[in-house]
């Protein structure tokens, strides 16, 4: 009878203890979605940021700026995103930059790409490292602009690449070679109109995702198995430790969709089986599947911290490298400023989040060893004016300018190497 009891008690606390979980599982994803809901858009900028922005409208007064607040507090963010695989390095960057985790360490979860450390992910989320006239196009809308949209403007995007101003060729499955009428800009600025899509961004995803060379393996049409398919997006090129293993994933979805309906595969013009189709195509789904979905700018699209369908967040992520965004904002920044449109109006959307560190999360490559609070009083001794940048050195772009003579607070001094004598 004792040990009836005892059974008795173990079972009511196995079951007590499972039902506590699956409350606190319930729990969190019906605050998440709840926190979904929340989301709000404001002209108002919370104080640790609007210094950013303000600067930014003093240089470009035709820019308008929105506050995404987001209701999601930074640190569940970052747990959330700074999980195994979500979010990649390359192999070659110091490990500052990499999950140093035995077991996890140097693991090629791609080919040539690593998981990033959890300080990479910090500094790649926190929006006040890239508030300024280059990266923040990583927070631009990305609907398409039939007044900046040209096809003038799209051939200064891909100016230095292969594709400029370039007639389109491919290859079918049987290995033929057609020419076509059609340069790559217009297929771009024809896409861009039917999917919506800003052709400065499909320009420069297409810049990010495969480079400037016509011979990257997603779009040349030469993969065995995969003859005379193309994917100009990497859609569907999840990671793969397999040789090729993404670029492979990325045309199977260029050949069948992965499996989807037919309705889906019309809708996307699948299989990509012509540059046209794969362009067009690819557009249509970064729209309906991203843009139209809310995730209307590179960083949404990254980082899943917002969509307009109030459900789980952080799943629906375009690609896993950790600086995409910050790769991506240069190339649509230095679209505009070659075709002279930088003056014209713009909006751009800040994501927002609860309890962030009071000063921006630092990059990786910076190591505080190399620096010593400091804390006081200092004026820009210069003639005419001083120039702060985002970085260390002249190569970094400038935040604000002080004229001669402004007092400053500086926060850490760099702590200078003696030489041999010293």
């Amino acid at each position: 009878m004792k040990r009836k009891i005892i059974f008795y008690i173990l079972i009511i606390a196995v079951l007590a203890v499972a039902i506590y979980f699956l409350i606190s599982y319930f729990s969190e994803a019906k605050g998440e979605k709840q926190l979904t809901r929340q989301m709000t858009l404001s002209d108002t900028f919370p104080s640790n940021i609007k210094p950013y922005v303000d600067e930014l409208k003093k240089q470009y007064p035709n820019w308008e700026f929105k506050a995404l607040y987001t209701n999601l507090d930074w640190n569940y963010v970052i747990n959330k995103e700074n999980v195994f695989g979500k979010n990649l390095v390359p192999k070659s960057y110091s490990d500052s930059w990499k999950n140093t985790t035995p077991g996890q360490y140097n693991v090629e979860v791609d080919s040539g790409w690593v998981d990033s450390s959890r300080a990479a992910v910090e500094f790649a989320m926190d929006p006040r490292n890239f508030i300024n006239y280059v990266r923040v196009f990583q927070f631009e809308e990305l609907s398409y602009n039939s007044q900046t949209n040209t096809l003038a403007s799209v051939e200064k995007i891909l100016y230095g690449t292969e594709f400029y101003n370039r007639i389109v060729e491919y290859k079918t499955a049987s290995g033929s070679n057609i020419v076509t009428d059609k340069k790559y800009s217009e297929l771009i600025l024809s896409a861009a109109k039917t999917s919506l899509v800003s052709s400065f961004h499909l320009a420069s995803r297409i810049k990010q995702e495969v480079g400037p060379f016509l011979s990257h393996s997603s779009i040349s049409g030469t993969v065995g198995g995969f003859e005379g398919l193309y994917n100009f997006y990497n859609i569907g090129a999840t990671s793969s430790s397999e040789p090729m293993g993404a670029i492979k994933n990325g045309l199977q979805y260029a050949k069948d969709g992965k499996g989807a309906s037919s309705a889906t595969k019309e809708k996307y013009l699948i299989p990509w089986n012509t540059k046209e189709r794969a362009i067009t195509g690819g557009a249509k789904f970064i729209g309906s599947s991203y843009i139209n979905l809310g995730q209307n700018s590179i960083y949404l699209q990254k980082f899943h911290v917002y969509d307009n369908q109030s459900g789980e967040l952080f799943w629906h992520q375009y690609m896993t490298n950790v600086l995409a965004p910050y790769s991506e904002s240069k190339l649509i920044y230095n679209g505009y400023a070659n075709s002279n449109l930088l003056s014209t109006p713009m909006s751009f959307v800040i994501p927002i989040y609860n309890n962030m560190p009071e000063l921006p999360c630092t990059s990786p490559a910076i190591s505080s060893s190399d620096f010593s609070t400091d804390n006081t009083k200092v004026y820009a001794n210069v003639e005419t004016t001083l120039n702060v940048r985002t970085g260390p050195s002249t190569s970094y772009e400038v935040l604000t300018s002080l004229s001669s003579g402004t007092q400053m607070t500086r926060i850490a001094k760099g702590k200078q190497k003696r030489g041999i004598m010293g």
